[in-house]
């Protein structure tokens, strides 16, 4: 199992959260949760109007042995409009703009996504079960 909770958080609420939203899905090969401002193909929606996170953003999706990577999808822009960092404990790691990371099984993170323009940042905690 794999337990998303999001918030978005803006600079002038910098100590509170915007929105606040969970999902979950079975470690079962082939499943999909994906975050972004649409919310036709997202489990996690941001505002529709923080453009720095593309329709469809991060993407979490479930190998064939049960354990789960983060793709960072390509957007309509050739140069993103933010970051995106993965941290787990003490280690953190920028994840390039179309690449894939494996989350640790039995562990929990967070994955940033801040706005480069803004002080406005999406926040993305996980909790995989061993």
């Amino acid at each position: 199992m794999l337990e998303l909770t999001m918030a978005t958080v803006s600079g002038a609420d910098s100590g509170t959260t915007a929105g606040m939203s969970m999902a979950e899905a079975p470690s079962e090969p082939g499943a999909v949760l994906r975050v972004g401002r649409d919310a036709s193909v997202c489990r996690l929606v941001t505002p529709e109007d923080w453009l720095f996170v593309s329709r469809v953003h991060l993407e979490f999706l479930c190998g064939p042995d049960g354990g789960w990577q983060l793709t960072w999808l390509h957007g309509s822009q050739a140069d993103p409009a933010s970051e995106v960092r993965l941290i787990v404990g003490e280690y953190a790691q920028r994840v390039a703009y179309g690449a894939t990371v494996l989350l640790p099984q039995g562990g929990t993170g967070e994955i940033i996504v801040q706005d480069r323009t803004a002080p406005r940042s999406v926040n993305v905690g996980f909790y995989h079960e061993g």
